[in-house]
């Protein structure tokens, strides 16, 4: 299944009960992480992709695949997790489920991420400052996630969950084109 919004929900509503699971575990990070290296592993190895991805073969081999693999590096109800997705051919969905997850651990401990658009490339100090300022507006701890769009031309465009503060220059620059229209000489 793609992740368009049907994917995410669905990935969301997975990485929410593996999180209920984590936390009995008392090992929430740990087994974050665990995910992610699983879904790393998805998204860099064609082969494994492939196979995880492939019609052809029965869920039992590859949940027998993922035993042999994992069965002794991580805890049996991360493996028995791993099972269920593919039994319900929703295996595709780990890097999502890696993003939902990641995001639902941050949000419980005061972390939020922060899309962040620029005009030119940022230097470390200058990202640490975009994080520092965005932090003290929203309250919480904010990630920045910096991509350079030098359409923009100047400012910066955040996006936060669903709100989006755009202070860019093309922004102002179409607010004073409308406002210059509005005006009769």
């Amino acid at each position: 299944m793609p992740a368009g919004v049907q994917g995410e929900s669905v990935a969301r509503n997975y990485a929410e009960a593996l999180l209920v699971l984590a936390r009995k575990a008392e090992d929430a990070k740990g087994w974050g992480g665990m995910l992610r290296q699983v879904a790393n592993a998805l998204q860099q190895d064609l082969t494994l992709s492939r196979f995880l991805e492939s019609p052809r073969i029965a869920a039992d081999a590859k949940s027998a695949v993922l035993t042999k693999a994992l069965g002794d590096r991580v805890p049996r109800l991360f493996l028995r997790f791993l099972q269920q997705l593919v039994r319900n051919r929703r295996q595709m969905l780990i890097p999502v489920i890696a993003d939902e997850y990641d995001t639902l651990l941050d949000a419980s401990e005061g972390i939020v991420h922060a899309r962040v658009t620029v005009a030119r490339e940022a230097g470390e100090a200058e990202v640490a400052m975009i994080g520092q300022r965005l932090s003290s507006v929203v309250g919480k701890q904010v990630v920045p996630h910096v991509a350079v769009d030098p359409s923009i031309i100047g400012g910066v465009v955040v996006r936060i969950d669903d709100t989006v503060m755009d202070g860019s220059v093309r922004r102002k620059l179409a607010l004073l084109r409308r406002r210059m229209g509005t005006v009769r000489v």
